[in-house]
């Protein structure tokens, strides 16, 4: 014993020995001291155990169209969380394997890995130790993050996680933990939770995933940016193998399954959340507007107010989600099309180009040049500011690139494009099935259903037809269609579209003078039964706001927003009754709780009778069969039953299609959203040209999917025996020999 201690003093006398084990002594009395500061709360607070027992995460609000496909989120951290049992063991698997192999053996720490971070860290200072972290430590991290400290940073949020993860432990099971990971762990593009990664890279639950799926979504943990399947694929592809690779190693795999798994290709089915991209982003703004409303009027069990973007509520909405992406395939076809044809028609001399006043009023209207004006700038330097030249994304129909423009040259590419609006409801409740707000939403804001009013043209004409009609003037009554001067309007005088003399001692039917929307007739009509009655009738179709009372409300001046408009329409479809269209039908929170319903908004009383509305349907019809919209049968062989009507305005600024179908009520719309810039003809500008095209494109696409046979195959109720014999009448007839004789061809008049 005595020749053991002696052996002992003799090492120790060492002066290397004994610094080495003083210098030891230090660190350890140093790390100790430092984990019980940090176990104190010297370092900031660490987390409780009540804390980890009652976590609660920021979710996304998810929305839902009405079959419960989700259709978007709205996040600050795009996070869905899933249960244990909707994780399918071979994700589980992969995870184990990968991150950490003793998962299952440990309290939460891996001591010797640890221990290597920790010297690693402090010794050799080497700030990208990493290593040593159990998924445990990693959920610690994920949930409460990290700080940055002056010195020893990493040593102390180490330390801090390692804490915390022997609580969690404590507190939850091993497959609570599993699932509390995976639903929090961020993956690649701003993403968090394996739900939400697994709907946004593969376009299905991860209760669906396959292997090579969950492969490749456990590989970008390592490194979420560096291992991005959509932007880095071969990358990705090996990342995966390795995960593959490492379920071999632990026996989760079969060296077999390995060689076949290994060689499939990568292949996603990439579905964006972002507000700007994916599936009916106009339809989403418009929801969030309304969401915010209507959460102000609601309060959480605790008395607080529900955040829409933390909550995880879950909102129930009208839209189609198949509906609505043939939608939006229909009118990117057209419009694309329509705007080469649009720009081609206008060559060299271009308004976006050639119009001086044109391009300086647009100018003038930027908010930037407002701010430099506020700002006291000259305008020597206003405009060298919007000269300067700079990379920006540029919208195409060609495809999105970047260009070097000024605000300028900005200004004059985004003048020139065409914009739409589209709208499908359901006509019994107002149900919104479809809605296209724009051509793009990345670039084009302005939401063309709910903002935007535009004259509506010729598709206000049915609504003259209605009063008229309900004001018993019957079908068969006969107008001419000769011209007339309006002394009391400035010598105003309608004229109808087209090209060449018409013969004004031909009378048409209103049915053929609505189908063929002749605007001279429509003026007579409105003369005939009066102002005042047209614009009762309009209000009690739910358009509420004040139009004009002159004689060219006949041709439609009065500006309406699609969305009334469409609202309207469905009263020929719904028993004389309107409706509001609406977007939700519930809202839950993340619960499952039901915290609002929502119900449609139909007019309680019938605008117009029975009779009236069997008659406009079968003038409508007409002017689907062999009116202004007959192309719907020639050009685009469509057979269903639909009823229609064209709209065109002056100076072809706006083009409209109004398409009735039994079950759904589409409406678009196509126009400059400089009111200055119209088509270069009529022609091309025309309602049945530019926006009917839409809707038949959008119909073709419906009529392939037995998914909607009960729109494209349903049958429109047959009229009475009243209104078909009260439309038995021929379509036109000649004025005889002694009427015109003394008619005059271009009569003046005073409107009455």
């Amino acid at each position: 014993m005595s020749t053991y201690i002696s052996s002992v003093k003799k090492v120790f006398r060492n002066k290397w020995i004994k610094w080495i084990v003083i210098v030891s002594s230090l660190i350890l009395l140093f790390l100790i001291g430092l984990y019980v500061s940090i176990y104190l709360g010297l370092f900031g607070k660490v987390p409780t155990v009540d804390d980890i027992s009652s976590i609660k995460q920021e979710q996304a609000t998810q929305l839902l169209d009405k079959d419960q496909t989700l259709i978007g989120k709205y996040y600050i951290y795009d996070r869905q969380p899933i249960a244990y049992t909707d994780l399918p063991k071979h994700l589980i698997d992969a995870l184990v394997a990968t991150e950490d192999s003793r998962f299952y053996e440990h309290d939460g720490i891996d001591n010797i890995s640890l221990m290597r971070v920790f010297v690693k860290s402090l010794i050799l200072r080497d700030k990208t130790a990493g290593g040593g972290s159990t998924i445990t430590l990693q959920l610690a991290k994920n949930l409460y993050g990290r700080k940055h400290y002056a010195i020893f940073s990493m040593l102390i949020n180490k330390f801090k996680e390692s804490i915390v993860a022997k609580r969690i432990e404590s507190v939850y099971s091993k497959e609570e933990i599993i699932t509390l990971y995976l639903n929090t762990v961020p993956f690649s593009d701003n993403t968090y939770g394996i739900e939400s990664a697994s709907l946004k890279f593969f376009n299905k639950s991860v209760n669906d995933i396959s292997i090579n799926e969950a492969a490749t979504l456990v590989g970008t943990l390592k490194a979420n940016t560096y291992y991005n399947p959509r932007v880095y694929t071969e990358r990705s592809r090996n990342r995966r193998n390795v995960v593959l690779k490492q379920m071999v190693n632990y026996g989760y795999l079969s060296k077999d399954s390995l060689d076949y798994y290994s060689k499939q290709e990568q292949r996603l089915d990439y579905r964006s959340f972002n507000h700007d991209l994916g599936i009916a982003p106009y339809f989403r703004a418009e929801v969030k507007k309304q969401l915010e409303s209507i959460l102000d009027t609601l309060k959480t069990p605790d008395g607080e107010k529900y955040d829409l973007y933390k909550d995880g509520l879950i909102v129930h909405t009208t839209l189609d989600f198949k509906m609505q992406q043939l939608a939006e395939m229909a009118m990117k076809e057209h419009m694309s099309k329509l705007q080469t044809d649009f720009e081609k028609s206008y060559g060299n001399d271009s308004p976006w180009n050639k119009n001086s006043k044109l391009l300086e009023s647009a100018i003038s209207k930027l908010a930037k040049v407002k701010y430099y004006k506020e700002k006291g700038w000259s305008q020597t330097q206003i405009k060298d500011s919007l000269q300067l030249k700079r990379p920006i994304d540029v919208f195409s129909w060609r495809g999105d690139t970047i260009k070097n423009l000024s605000t300028i040259d900005s200004l004059k590419h985004y003048l020139k494009f065409l914009n739409t609006g589209m709208l499908s409801i359901e006509p019994t409740t107002g149900a919104v099935r479809a809605y296209v707000g724009g051509i793009d939403y990345r670039y084009f804001k302005y939401d063309h259903i709910s903002q935007s009013e535009r004259q509506v043209g010729s598709t206000f004409k049915p609504f003259v037809y209605t009063a008229a009609i309900d004001n018993n003037l019957s079908p068969c009554t006969y107008f001419s269609l000769n011209k007339v001067t309006y002394t009391d309007y400035d010598n105003w005088t309608p004229t109808n579209s087209g090209s060449g003399e018409e013969d004004p001692y031909i009378n048409y039917t209103l049915e053929n003078a609505l189908s063929n929307s002749v605007n001279t007739i429509s003026v007579k009509v409105l003369e005939e039964i009066g102002i005042p009655k047209v614009l009762e009738q309009v209000k009690t179709l739910g358009i509420s706001k004040t139009l004009p009372n002159e004689p060219s409300l006949a041709l439609g001046v009065a500006e309406i927003s699609l969305k009334d408009l469409t609202g309207a329409y469905a009263s020929y479809l719904n028993k004389g009754k309107s409706v509001k269209p609406y977007y939700i039908t519930k809202i839950e929170d993340k619960f499952g709780n039901v915290i609002a319903t929502f119900e449609p908004e139909i007019s309680k009383e019938e605008a117009y009778s029975a009779y009236t509305r069997q008659v406009l349907l079968e003038m409508m019809k007409s002017t689907v069969n062999k009116g202004t919209a007959r192309r719907l049968r020639s050009t685009y062989g469509l057979e269903n039953e639909i009823a229609g009507k064209t709209g065109t305005t002056q100076d072809n600024k706006d083009g409209w299609f109004v398409g009735l179908t039994p079950n759904l009520v589409t409406i678009t719309w196509v126009g400059n959203d400089n009111h200055a810039i119209g088509f270069k003809s009529t022609s091309l500008g025309q309602g049945s040209n530019s926006a009917l095209p839409i809707f038949a494109k959008f119909y073709q696409k419906l009529n392939k999917d037995t998914d909607f046979n009960s729109i494209t195959k349903a049958q429109f109720e047959k009229p009475s025996e009243q209104v078909l014999s009260d439309l038995d009448c021929e379509p036109t007839k000649r004025d005889g020999f002694i009427k015109r004789l003394f008619k005059k061809k271009n009569k003046k008049k005073s409107f009455h």
